[in-house]
């Protein structure tokens, strides 16, 4: 057994992820628990009168969700207030729950003030960004918070006249009477609504969508103006007063402790306060051995850095190398592994076919590559401590920093700040954790910083893996056989690491007769975990390719291909996809995509669907290849069905981004290791996509009546099958590399 402990990251946010996200992908909302006059409490605004209101939370929550005055939206002389509880990562979530409360309310958006919440899980249930499950798990439980509140605020002007409640209306903020004699604003009656009683759930009557004025409509980031002037939103910009700068370096190699460091020479240099060693707390999500250094500036900091001199202790460190994980995997690519789905009889299938197809994929391992480095502002004085923190997960990262320091998670404070993105990285707090454990010995604030370097060499990187994929068709090209030979790695020895798991599930799962997946794990020390579209990210890049290769083989159009596989309108299972749904968006895809159309040589239009995180997404490209091995993405058409769409502006901004970050990591992106280190340091080795080499994205939704599932991973999935499969068809060549810039293929 491994001396890194990498129970958090299995048992804390995989179970969040996926046990909490379970009714999303159900195609379900969350039960949500029904609000009566015991689940609503009221309490008189922060100035003067007014109402404050508090709904219920999921089921899954209501062991940590005690009802309290808490306040979801709050109505006083200052005017209308809608808190967003949950963290904001770029993925809209501050604008587009608080549009789920207005539009219920029956306010006008411009009225309306957006605060993010605190972090406070008694009152808000879990705060927590990723699984794209926000929507899905907040949708009904917000709108009923905003119906709540009109309701009394109509009892209150029902009460004030001495009319009928059902003879009144309400809009854009404003209570009238069906006559027009009496008409109050929402501020004017708060007072008054606070003392109504709060409505029976039974009596609420949510809105007919066909008369939403607010949800569906492209409304603008409730950010956007002060990201565009600059204002300190995010973490790194987070400044308290008598605050000091801190660095903390960590062995290159995951595991090593520190032996000697030259200390003394390091606190004597200009603006360093202190300069110390932390023993690390055993587990590897939390706190890795290493050294601080505390300085007046963060240059100062810096620089103390590069000047520090550390002996470690690498005797249980890591020494992971990916061309030897290469060579072990071409070793075992034709070995039958631990079975994990068996459907039907894939040897009769294949002995029986028409044709058969074999081909060997493989992809790297990655790096979140967020653009705000890892940052954490922290204080800790008289048994408490105060932390700053743009966090996925804030309410895991008070427990961890508790545990850290010492103290009860009651005597941690954490403000929540905006993320300069995350794509799963900061669902992790290790961060947070150094940060507190710094601010203990240092007496005073401190702001904990990482490098660019840092977040390269400490990630916690999406795992790499191998598919030796074999398949037939029999004599009328339909896929008969399907056999998927993955090869992953692990931790413990016993089970995959976070985000390399594969199940029968996976497509086609369930939709071809014979299917066997087997399973085989590496050993490997590096941390990995969850980045965006866990598991589907890769494993679609894989399944669309290799549907295309059969599709080839039988001589039939791909299209064709795919729509036959996903058969006949139907569910699949509790958490699985629905057919119908699937060949809706994949006809829609071609559709806009004009699929067959004539195309000039060394062009080509490659289809890909994928079902993830509750979505359901097809994806044309249209690419272009010269003899060059020069590809140019002209166009990416997306369909996408995820139930009612809330915000239109950021449905349309996640779809594309996804698109966009497809793209990139599919040419480019890859984390290499050797003697456990990452030799990647920077973005000059690791290179995002370049806005020239951003394609045109045209994006086209089914604002189907299924309840609404998340959007900021699903159409990732998709991508990369899909420019693939355009690859070949332009040029005839199969890639089964990613990137494909180890296959010697370049964006332009």
């Amino acid at each position: 057994m491994s001396t890194l402990d990498y129970s958090d990251l299995s048992t804390v946010v995989d179970e969040v992820l996926a046990g909490q996200a379970e009714a999303s992908r159900r195609n379900r909302t969350p039960q949500i628990v029904k609000l009566d006059r015991r689940q609503f409490l009221k309490a008189t605004g922060a100035v003067g009168g007014g109402l404050m209101l508090g709904f219920a939370t999921p089921v899954a929550f209501a062991k940590t969700a005690a009802l309290q005055p808490n306040g979801y939206v709050r109505i006083d002389e200052t005017g209308v207030v809608i808190y967003a509880k949950n963290p904001e990562i770029g993925q809209g979530v501050k604008t587009s729950l608080p549009m789920l409360v207005a539009e219920e309310l029956d306010v006008a958006w411009h009225d309306v003030t957006v605060v993010q919440s605190p972090i406070d899980q008694v009152r808000y249930g879990m705060q927590f960004a990723g699984g794209s499950t926000a929507i899905p798990m907040n949708y009904e439980a917000l709108r009923r918070a905003g119906a709540t509140a009109r309701a009394m605020l109509v009892q209150a002007a029902a009460k004030r006249w001495g009319l009928p409640a059902d003879s009144l209306s309400t809009q854009d903020g404003v209570v009238r009477h069906a006559n027009g004699t009496e008409s109050a604003t929402y501020l004017e009656l708060a007072s008054e609504a606070a003392s109504m009683p709060v409505p029976s759930s039974a009596s609420l009557k949510l809105k007919d969508p066909a008369n939403f004025q607010i949800l569906g409509k492209r409304v603008t980031g409730v950010d956007n103006e002060a990201l565009m002037r600059g204002e300190p939103l995010f973490g790194i910009d987070q400044v308290v007063p008598g605050m000091k700068y801190a660095v903390y370096q960590k062995c290159p190699a995951i595991g090593g402790k520190v032996v000697a460091a030259n200390l003394e020479e390091i606190k004597a240099r200009p603006g360093v306060q202190d300069a110390f060693v932390l023993e690390g707390n055993g587990n590897a999500m939390d706190l890795l051995p290493g050294v601080a250094i505390i300085a007046d500036s963060t240059w100062q900091a810096f620089e103390a850095k590069k000047a520090l001199r550390v002996e470690w202790d690498e005797g249980e460190a890591s020494e992971d190398s990916w061309s030897n994980a290469e060579q072990q995997a071409d070793s075992l690519r034709n070995e039958p592994g631990t079975e994990i789905a068996n459907t039907g009889d894939v040897e009769a299938a294949f002995a029986g076919s028409a044709k058969q197809v074999s081909g060997f994929y493989r992809y790297a391992f990655v790096s979140h590559g967020q653009l705000e480095p890892q940052n954490c502002t922290a204080s800790f004085s008289d048994g408490k401590l105060e932390l700053w923190a743009p966090t996925q997960m804030p309410g895991r990262g008070i427990a961890s920093a508790a545990q850290i320091v010492g103290i009860s998670p009651a005597n941690v404070t954490l403000h929540q700040l905006r993320c300069g993105g995350g794509f799963g990285r900061r669902l992790y707090n290790d961060f947070l954790c150094e940060a507190a454990a710094i601010a203990k010995r240092a007496g005073v604030p401190i702001k904990l910083q990482w490098t660019r370097e840092d977040d390269m060499a400490y990630d916690l990187y999406r795992a790499g893996g191998f598919h030796q994929m074999h398949g037939s068709v029999d004599d009328d090209g339909k896929i008969s056989g399907w056999r998927d030979r993955f090869i992953t790695f692990t931790h413990d020895g016993r089970r995959p690491v976070s985000g390399g798991g594969m199940s029968g599930g996976v497509f086609p799962g369930g939709l071809v007769e014979n299917v066997r997946i087997e399973q085989t794990a590496i050993p490997w020390k590096n941390r990995c975990a969850a980045w965006r579209a866990p598991g589907s990210n890769v494993f679609a890049f894989v399944v669309g390719s290799f549907v295309h290769e059969l599709a080839h083989a039988a001589g039939r159009d791909h299209l064709d291909v795919l729509l036959e596989v996903l058969g006949e309108p139907r569910q699949l299972g509790p958490r699985g996809m629905h057919t119908g749904r699937a060949a809706e968006v994949v006809k829609l895809a071609a559709e806009k995509a004009d699929w067959g159309r004539a195309l000039e040589q060394g062009r080509g239009l490659g289809v890909a669907f994928y079902y993830s995180h509750a979505g359901h997404i097809a994806e044309v490209a249209d690419v272009s290849v010269n003899d060059n091995k020069q590809v140019k993405v002209n166009k990416v058409t997306v369909a996408a069905d995820v139930g009612p769409i809330v915000n239109m502006s950021g449905a349309e901004n996640q779809v594309q981004g996804s698109v966009i970050d497809g793209l990139s990591t599919l040419f480019n992106l890859s984390v290499t290791f050797e003697k456990g280190r990452v030799q990647q340091s920077n973005f000059d080795r690791y290179a995002m996509l370049r806005m020239p080499e951003a394609p045109p994205v045209d994006v086209h939704f089914v604002n189907s009546d299924y309840p609404p599932t998340g959007l900021g991973e699903p159409a990732f999935p998709p991508l990369a099958p899909a420019v693939c499969n355009a690859i070949f068809a332009a040029c005839g060549q199969r890639v089964r590399t990613m990137p494909l810039t180890d296959a010697g293929y370049t964006l332009v």
